[in-house]
Parts: C-alpha cells; sequence; structure tokens
C-alpha cells in the first residue's frame, strides 16, 4: 500500500507541473505567434502602403511609359525611391518600420493591363530568380485572392487607377523560424523541468507521505493491539456462556450471546489478519503448490451449500495449474471468493468459477447473478473495508462484515497479483484475479 501512496503521489505531482508548464510553455508560444502575425501584417501593409503613394505619384507625372527605356518602369519600392522618401516616412513617425523594411526581403509584380507582368525595382528578394519570382505572382494573380500565403510568403494585390495591378510578396520565412525555434526550445525546457522534477519528486516523495505512513501504520498496530485485547474478555464472556447453558439448560438469550461473541471473534481475527497482510515487512511462505487441487477442495463444500440453497455451481478448471505463493493464504483468497458468488447470487441462478493461464499468469474468476446491478462507482469500491454493494446485504442475515473482499485483495497484492469486479453484458457480477505463476 505505502508504495501505492508514494506512485500516486508521484504521478499527481508531475500531472500539476506538467499541466502548469504546458500551460505557460503553450502561453509564451501563442502569444509570439500572435505577435509575429501582427508583425509581418504590419510589414506587408506598409509595403503595400509606400507602393501605391509611389504609384499614384507617378501617374500624376504620366503614367507608365511602355517605351524601350521604360521596359521596367520604376513602379516599386525601390531602394532610391525609399531613400528620397526618407523623410516624408520619418514625418510620420515611422523610422522603425523603415528599420524592419531594411532586414526583411521582399518582391513586387506588376501586372499591366494588357497582361504583361514585371517586377518592380524595389524588389529585396535573394533566394529566388526573377522567373520564379514572376512564376509565383502568375499563380497568384491566377487564384483571383487578393490577399493570402503561399509557401514561406504573404502576399496583397491591390488595383492601380490606370487598371495595373500590383502584388507585393513578403518573405515570412525567418519569422516562422523564430517561432519554430521558440516552440522546440520551449518544449524542450519543459521535458527537461519535468524530468528533473521526476526526479526530485521521487526522491523527496518517501519524506512527503512520510506523515501520511505513518499515520497509516499506526491505525495498524492500533487494529492489532485492540484485536488482542478484545480476544481475552470474549473468550471470557464465551466461557461464562458456556457455563450458563450448562446450569440453565437451553436458552434464547445465552444463545444469542453465544452468537454475537463468535461474530465478534471472527471479525477481529479477520481485522488482524488484514493488518497483518497489509503490513510491508510481512513475508509470505512461499512454495510451489497445485492450485488446481486447491480449488476443488476449496469449492466443494460450496458447491453443496449452493445446491441447498437452489444455485447451482459450476466449476471450469484447467488441471495441474501450479502456484507458486502462501498456500494457506491463497486458499482463503479461492474460498472468500467462492462464499461471496454462493451468498449473494439469487435463487435459480447459475455461479460460473474458472481458473486458467494466461501468458505467466493464472486467471481466477467468479461469475454469478447480481440480485441488483452495481454502479461504476460501488464496484470501485467493492474491495473497500467494511463496504457493501448494495443496502440489500446490509439487511441480509448472514451478510457478513463486508471485510472478505479487502482480504482478497491484500492476498493478491501481496502475491503480486490484481483483483477487479466489473458487470458483464448480461447483468452478471465478475470478479477477476490475475496471479503471476512465481
Amino acid at each position: 500500500m505505502m508504495k501505492q501512496i508514494r506512485q500516486r503521489f508521484i504521478r499527481i505531482a508531475l500531472l500539476a507541473l506538467t499541466m502548469a508548464m504546458l500551460l505557460v510553455a503553450g502561453s509564451i508560444n501563442i502569444v509570439h505567434l500572435v505577435s509575429a502575425n501582427n508583425e509581418l501584417n504590419t510589414t506587408l501593409g506598409y509595403l503595400v502602403e509606400n507602393e501605391n503613394m509611389i504609384s499614384q505619384d507617378k501617374q500624376k507625372k504620366g503614367g507608365f511609359q511602355n517605351d524601350e527605356k521604360e521596359n521596367k518602369p520604376d513602379n516599386g519600392m525601390t531602394a532610391d525611391s525609399i531613400g528620397e522618401n526618407g523623410q516624408q516616412i520619418k514625418q510620420k513617425g515611422h523610422n522603425h518600420m523603415q528599420n524592419t523594411l531594411e532586414e526583411s526581403r521582399y518582391f513586387i509584380v506588376i501586372l499591366r493591363t494588357d497582361g504583361d507582368l514585371f517586377l518592380g525595382s524595389g524588389s529585396k528578394e535573394t533566394d529566388l530568380s526573377e522567373v520564379e519570382q514572376l512564376a509565383i505572382a502568375e499563380e497568384v494573380f491566377t487564384s483571383g485572392n487578393s490577399a493570402g500565403n503561399l509557401g514561406n510568403y504573404r502576399y496583397q494585390i491591390t488595383d492601380q487607377p490606370d487598371g495595373a495591378r500590383v502584388a507585393v510578396f513578403l518573405n515570412c520565412e525567418s519569422k516562422y523560424a523564430e517561432v519554430a525555434t521558440l516552440a522546440v526550445i520551449s518544449l524542450s525546457a519543459c521535458i527537461a523541468g519535468i524530468l528533473l522534477a521526476w526526479l526530485v519528486v521521487s526522491l523527496l516523495s518517501n519524506q512527503a507521505i512520510k506523515p501520511m505512513v505513518e499515520n497509516i501504520e499506526r491505525q495498524k498496530q492500533f487494529i492489532t493491539d485492540a484485536g488482542h485485547e478484545l480476544k481475552t474478555p470474549l473468550t471470557v464472556i464465551s466461557a461464562n456462556m458456556d457455563v450458563l447453558s450448562m446450569d440453565l439448560g437451553p436458552n434464547e438469550w445465552v444463545h444469542s450471546t453465544q452468537k454475537q461473541v463468535s461474530n465478534m471473534r471472527k471479525l477481529v481475527n479477520e481485522l488482524i489478519y488484514l493488518s497483518r497482510m497489509d503490513e510491508a515487512d510481512s513475508h509470505l511462505e512461499r512454495n510451489h503448490f497445485n492450485l488446481s487441487n486447491a480449488l476443488e477442495d476449496v469449492a466443494a463444500p460450496f458447491a453443496g451449500m449452493a445446491e441447498f440453497n437452489g444455485k447451482n455451481l459450476m466449476l471450469d478448471a484447467e488441471e495441474n495449474l501450479m502456484l507458486c505463493g502462501d498456500e494457506q493464504a491463497v486458499r482463503r483468497l479461492l474460498s472468500t471468493l467462492c462464499e461471496n458468488a454462493v451468498k449473494h447470487a439469487p435463487e435459480d441462478s447459475d455461479i460460473l468459477i474458472t481458473l486458467s493461464r494466461a501468458g505467466k499468469n493464472i486467471i481466477f474468476s467468479t461469475e454469478n447473478a447480481a440480485k441488483e446491478p452495481l454502479s461504476e462507482e460501488a464496484l470501485s469500491h467493492l474491495f473497500d473495508r467494511f463496504y457493501r454493494g448494495d443496502a440489500s446485504r446490509s439487511k441480509e442475515e448472514n451478510s457478513g462484515f463486508g471485510i472478505g473482499l479487502s482480504i482478497a485483495r491484500a492476498i493478491t497484492e501481496k502475491h503480486g497479483g490484481t483483483i477487479k469486479a466489473r458487470m458483464t453484458g448480461n447483468g452478471r457480477l465478475q470478479i477477476i484475479c490475475t496471479l503471476p505463476e512465481n
């Protein structure tokens, strides 16, 4: 149990830390991505605005020339035009944007009214040849979109007063690389932080759960000590009732007291046994024994009990299955689960008990009809101490103390196995116990 508490503490601590780190890293990356997109949009918008301003200025001076000298008219944002308009940009408070433009890569393509494409002389793109740039622009003009993204480029198309169309393409590769780099760095930092936290939490978890462990150990010790202390008065009461019975003869009050003393003695013994099984330093006397034969011995009395109560117990067990474990404890496990199935199965119903091998494990299961279907929450608490799956069980005369399945779980876990309960599709309760062979 202590190992399970420690593992659960580590899982919860790491889950909380992981969620916090992912939230912080995700927020940073989202903010950075939004900021990068805004900067790209601002830069592209500034390029388009200045290109339109220059184009309109040229229109006032006579428009585009088609002679040989103006085969590539200065219709783009040339380095000279930027220089000439530097004062105007500064007057508008765009010094920062001018610096951004100097670091940016972009190209401008003009579609004239006659369908010819040519580059604006203000283009600053060195990765692509002129042919490649024109091919990209042609694809964009053909698509009919006025703005969008194409590969590593963000573009915007504007219509000029003379009917020409101007497309400005901004290279976003560096910004995308920045976003990807930050994402990789933050993810790596998260992984490193989680691994470091796992190491620290693993080393310090024992100290963190030490008060809880000490409290649980004190509870176990109290149960053991109280159980031993109760044995003496119960023995005295039982002896006195025997004496009274001999003096008075048959007496319902004496008989009732003897019955309650017997129940109390059984409860005390089960609590002490369960407490010992939960102790971390308790050891099992492991030996190889024939589990198939043990199940036949254990199930035989319950078959007669089931038949007497109008129930049918069916045993399906593979022969000669060997198990390395504490034979007495395992027999008690088998007996507890068989008794639980027979006791709570309704009359005129079948009880199926199976034993089989699955790989390196041995599977023991009981299946019986349930008087009332158990919910998932009830199934999750079925192996808790003093828990009964439904209210009707507590009203049954021989319903027990609700501790038998807790003992079954303790024995199973002590042998390194698992035990679980589930409702089958036809409304039957199935308890499955998995034990490793060695």
